[in-house]
C-alpha cells in the first residue's frame, strides 16, 4: 500500500504519496552479479564445447576429419550418410550393441531402482534389530568405486558360468548403495508415520500401504534414483570389458571403443568418422531422458532438504 501525507489545514486537500527513498547505489554488488554471470556463461561454454565439436566432426567424412578444422563444419556435410553407415556396418553392429545397452538399462538400472526403493523405505520407516549395522554397511559401500569390485566380481561369476553372459552385467548393476541411502533420506522425509499409522489402523495391510500410498509419495526419488542408474549403466564401460569377450553381448561403450582400436590392428580400416558418429547417436537418449524427467529430477533432488 502506498504511503500518503494529507495536508495539516483544508480539507479538500489533495492526497500525494510520499516518496521512498532511494536504495543506495552498491557497486560491490553490481560486479559480483557480472562476475557470476560470466563465470556461468563460460561453465556453459564449456559444457556445450565437447558436444559442438562431436556434432561437427560427425558430419565430416573419414578424409575430411584430419584436413579441415575441428571446431567448424569443413568440406561435404555427411552426418545423414554417416548414420546410415554406422547402423549398417558390419551387419548392423551398432544397432545390436544398441539392444544389448538397452537390455542392460532396463533390467539392471530398472532393477536397481526397484531394490533401491524397497530398501531405502524399509530402512527409513521400520525397526529391525541390526538396522544400524545395515547403515554403516551401506555408508561404507558408497565410499567404494565400482572398479574396485570388477575384478573379484569376475573371478567369483567365472566359477559359477555367468561370465560372457548378459547376466554378467546385469546382477552387479542392481546393486546400488548410493541409491539405496538417498532413497533411505528421501523416505525419510518424505513419508509421514502419521499416515501409514492411520492406514494400518483402518485394516490396510503393508504392501496395499506401500503401493496406495507410499509408492506415490516416493515417486520423485524413485525418478532420480533412475537417473543416475541409468547413467551408471548406460555409461558402464570397464565391468562389461572385464566380464565380455563376445561382440554379441558388448554394450556400446565396448563396441565403439573396439571400432577406434580397429585402426591400430593390423591391416584393420579406420572408422573413425562412425566412431564419432555413433558416440553421437549414443548420448542422443540420455539428453532426451535428463529433459523428460528434468522437473521429477529436480523435486527429487530438493525434496527433503529443507526441515519441515
Amino acid at each position: 500500500m502506498a504511503v500518503t501525507e494529507t495536508a495539516r489545514s483544508g480539507a479538500g486537500r489533495a492526497v500525494r504519496p510520499m516518496r521512498r527513498p532511494a536504495r543506495p547505489w552498491n557497486p560491490n554488488k553490481r560486479r559480483k552479479s557480472k562476475s557470476l554471470t560470466l563465470i556461468m556463461t563460460l561453465g556453459l561454454i564449456y559444457s556445450l564445447l565437447p558436444l559442438f565439436w562431436l556434432l561437427v566432426n560427425a558430419s565430416k567424412t573419414e578424409n575430411n576429419l584430419f584436413s579441415t578444422d575441428g571446431l567448424w563444419f569443413g568440406g561435404h556435410f555427411a552426418l545423414l550418410d554417416n548414420i546410415r553407415q554406422t547402423l549398417t556396418y558390419n551387419n548392423g553392429q551398432f544397432v545390436q550393441w544398441f539392444g544389448n545397452t538397452l537390455l542392460y538399462v532396463v533390467a539392471g538400472a530398472g532393477g536397481a531402482t526397484v531394490l533401491a526403493t524397497l530398501g531405502g523405505y524399509g530402512l527409513a520407516k521400520f525397526d529391525f534389530p541390526g538396522k544400524r549395522g545395515v547403515l554403516a554397511v551401506v555408508l561404507g559401500a558408497v565410499a567404494v568405486p565400482s572398479t574396485a569390485l570388477a575384478v573379484p566380481t569376475f573371478l567369483m561369476f567365472s566359477k559359477i558360468g555367468l561370465v560372457n553372459t548378459p547376466w554378467a552385467i546385469i546382477i552387479p548393476s542392481l546393486i546400488n548403495p548410493f541409491g539405496l541411502y538417498l532413497m533411505w533420506i528421501f523416505a525419510r522425509d518424505a513419508v509421514p508415520t502419521e499416515l501409514l499409522e492411520a492406514a494400518r489402523v483402518d485394516g490396510a495391510r503393508e504392501w496395499r500401504v506401500f503401493f496406495s500410498i507410499t509408492l506415490r509419495l516416493l515417486r520423485p526419488g524413485m525418478i532420480t534414483v533412475l537417473l543416475f542408474a541409468v547413467v551408471a549403466t548406460w555409461n558402464n564401460y570397464f565391468l562389461p570389458l572385464v566380464m565380455l569377450d563376445q561382440p554379441k553381448w558388448y554394450p556400446l561403450t565396448v563396441g565403439l571403443d573396439q571400432w577406434d582400436a580397429q585402426s591400430q590392428t593390423a591391416g584393420g580400416s579406420p572408422i573413425f568418422n562412425l566412431v564419432l558418429t555413433g558416440s553421437l547417436l549414443m548420448i542422443l537418449p540420455i539428453m532426451v531422458v535428463f529433459l523428460v524427467m528434468q522437473r521429477y529430477w529436480q523435486s527429487g533432488l530438493t525434496a527433503g532438504s529443507v526441515k519441515q
